[in-house]
């Protein structure tokens, strides 16, 4: 007898150790992850500008500076040739092939400071513009070869400068430099849109599943059914999307409209079991004192049911919301796949999402790309832990204990 006590002890302390180095395997995949999210995508947060001395007296830029608060103010900049006289300023301050260490469109920096302030025309200024992307990752990583010992020569003489990328955080993915503001803000509509259909319709089913339908085989039937939806690989929801949003009733296609539609279909099945398991667990005798007291069935499930079961049915909402938002085969039936070129103005606005941006750019073959996926991982990393830790704290808020 006394050996196997001790052959179970053993056993019990070999299980405690296997579980003990399951957890510390987990902790360690999730700091690796983002350790080399955080080495490879902190640098692309920053980026390295050139500083180019600009002239426009002794090299005017011919226009009315009455039109530069016109609808076609970048058209007329443009024309008047201002790409070349920023090539010839970086040729002039930075030496032959000066042109070539700042980026193609940095000249479009200067049309923005110039709209923004026209007495720039006026006078000489230094302007800080973002340099090629060969540039900026050797000011970053280290220099290599005739470009690197250039790169260090400009450093010491004080011309390049690296700070925050603020571009990176309002420009959208076809402006130059790219950005992900278009993409971030279609996922918060697509992520919104997705949460107002699937919520209450979700919420409102398992009620009725739970408190007012009766068992028989039809019940039996939808459970089975929500279930197995809930199991379905979200790429047939795209599919289901592309023939009944779109095709049948025509809505516009690759916006965050049909994509919230397509997320809530998908994140519909989990919330409504997260629901109805939230509702189980309330305690029957809640509701027979509730009915004891002559509060109706109504009144029993609005005032004492529902508000007992919310922690765990905002905790499981929530949680698919957040597996919605890193979702991508179903957008890519509907056209959000597709090179947005400009921020989305509304819900039916040409868009993308913030997953979809991220394997666009992972396609990329400059390197500067890397540094720009990986930042936009770290983003992404933020917003849902962000969506997990409000969950929690909705779970502490609400809960009540009986």
């Amino acid at each position: 007898m006394q050996k196997r006590i001790a052959g179970r002890y053993a056993a019990e302390r070999r299980f405690r150790l296997i579980g003990l180095s399951a957890v510390l395997l987990s902790g360690a995949f999730l700091a690796f992850l983002l350790f080399v999210m955080v080495g490879n995508g902190a640098r692309g947060f920053t980026y390295t500008n050139v500083a180019v001395p600009i002239d426009f007296q002794s090299t005017p830029l011919a226009i009315d500076t009455t039109r530069l608060g016109d609808a076609d103010a970048d058209q007329v900049i443009a024309g008047a040739g201002l790409a070349d006289i920023v090539a010839f300023a970086a040729d002039e301050a930075l030496g032959d092939g000066g042109a070539e260490l700042i980026s193609e469109n940095a000249w479009k920096e200067v049309r923005s400071q110039i709209k923004a302030d026209p007495e720039l025309l006026n006078g000489k200024t230094v302007f800080e513009l973002p340099a090629e992307s060969a540039v900026d990752i050797m000011a970053k990583e280290g220099s290599r070869g005739a470009l690197g010992a250039r790169v260090d020569a400009l450093e010491k003489e004080g011309k390049l400068s690296t700070g925050i990328h603020w571009p990176f955080f309002k420009n959208a993915d076809a402006t130059d430099p790219a950005g992900i503001w278009g993409a971030l803000k279609g996922s918060v509509l697509t992520i919104f849109i997705a949460f107002l259909i699937a919520f209450p319709t979700g919420v409102l089913a398992a009620l009725y599943l739970e408190e007012y339908a009766a068992k028989n085989r039809w019940t039996d039937l939808i459970e089975v059914s929500i279930n197995n939806l809930a199991a379905v690989p979200s790429i047939i929801f795209g599919l289901l999307a592309l023939a009944v949003f779109i095709n049948w009733f025509g809505i516009c296609q690759a916006s965050p409209l049909v994509g919230g539609l397509t997320l809530a279909l998908m994140t519909m099945p989990v919330i409504v079991i997260a629901s109805r398991n939230a509702i189980k667990s309330v305690p029957p005798s809640i509701r027979d004192a509730a009915l004891g007291v002559g509060a109706s069935p109504v009144q029993v499930v609005f005032h004492h049911v529902l508000p007992l079961a919310l922690p765990g049915i905002l905790t499981g909402t929530i949680i698919g919301m957040a597996r919605a938002l890193g979702e991508t085969a179903p957008l890519l039936l509907i056209g959000m796949r597709a090179f947005i070129g400009d921020v989305p103005g509304g819900i039916c606005s040409p868009s993308t999402v913030l997953p979809m941006q991220i394997f666009l750019w992972s396609d990329e073959v400059d390197r500067g790309f890397v540094e720009k996926t990986s930042a936009a991982i770290i983003v992404l990393l933020i917003v849902l832990l962000s969506m997990n830790a409000f969950a929690i704290y909705l779970r502490n808020k609400f809960e009540k204990r009986w």
